[in-house]
């Protein structure tokens, strides 16, 4: 009587695998098509990356930094890339980048316009809410699991898997901007004669941009955080050398690539936060 009853089990496993294996089998095209499109200009970017010559690297990054976020992010920027180049991971910190920078163009490509519709609609945003939670609550790693499946292994699932975990809060953030806007302010462009998506491009997402931003920036962050975890399905770059470090209880070669997606992540946070004011600031000044 302590144990549960067996007649009540329900098969959902078996299913969801029957259901995986058609995907698999019957939507092959499509999911070659995906990785066609993700795949070509990943490896693009890659090689553009490996091609630059390492001291034009770092002074365009130098240059955006203190663009956006003043002299002494570039200073950090400087500093940061150069040690990482001393500790011989130029490479894999560039294919790192390849990685986080097509994982977040896609989420932003995907989800801001997804964020808007659940901003014009209270029932698409009653269905995405159980979604996003799924999402954000999942234990990242099991999102490697229908990315092997259905891509293989190798860069194209990393970014899949990266993509599924990092969009929702550029979704939900937004959906959350463009609510927040001021009905005052939409209801006097109306009154001008603005159509939708004159209130749309004009008023609302210049108004939602900070927020937005804000989203966009802890996309960024969570791609960074699945860098290690993708490595897992043949993703290379810095996370597969903290992995190796982990298998081969090299201490030291694990510090030294974590340190590196610290340094990585710390450059481009403060880069999209700095873009992010600046926006803000821009808005308030015309305003």
């Amino acid at each position: 009587m302590f144990d549960f009853p067996e007649f009540f089990s329900f098969p959902l496993g078996d299913w969801i695998n029957i259901t995986v294996d058609w995907l698999t089998l019957e939507w092959a095209p499509f999911f070659d098509v995906i990785t066609i499109a993700i795949r070509e200009p990943l490896v693009s970017l890659e090689h553009f990356l490996w091609w630059l010559p390492w001291w034009a690297v770092i002074v365009i990054l130098a240059a955006v930094a203190w663009r956006f976020a003043g002299r002494r992010i570039a200073l950090f920027t400087v500093c940061g890339m150069l040690f990482i180049g001393v500790m011989g991971l130029w490479d894999e910190t560039m294919t790192t980048l390849a990685i986080i920078v097509t994982s977040v163009a896609v989420s932003v490509l995907v989800g801001i316009p997804l964020g808007i519709l659940a901003a014009k609609s209270d029932r698409v945003e009653a269905v995405a809410r159980p979604f996003l939670d799924g999402m954000q609550t999942m234990p990242s790693f099991v999102y490697l699991i229908p990315a092997v499946f259905f891509f293989g292994l190798g860069k194209v699932p990393a970014v899949v898997a990266t993509f599924i975990y990092a969009v929702p809060p550029c979704i939900r953030l937004t959906n959350l901007g463009i609510r927040q806007v001021s009905s005052e302010v939409v209801e006097a462009g109306k009154a001008f004669g603005s159509t939708g998506l004159q209130l749309l491009f004009k008023i609302q997402l210049p108004l939602a941009r900070p927020t937005i931003m804000a989203g966009v920036n802890q996309t960024i962050m969570m791609a960074l955080a699945m860098v290690v975890i993708a490595s897992m399905i043949g993703a290379s770059g810095l996370g597969l050398e903290v992995l190796r470090g982990i298998q081969r209880l090299d201490v030291g070669q694990g510090f030294l690539a974590g340190i590196s997606i610290v340094i990585v992540a710390i450059l481009i946070d403060r880069v999209s936060q700095a873009l992010g004011r600046t926006r803000e600031t821009g808005l308030r000044r015309g305003g």
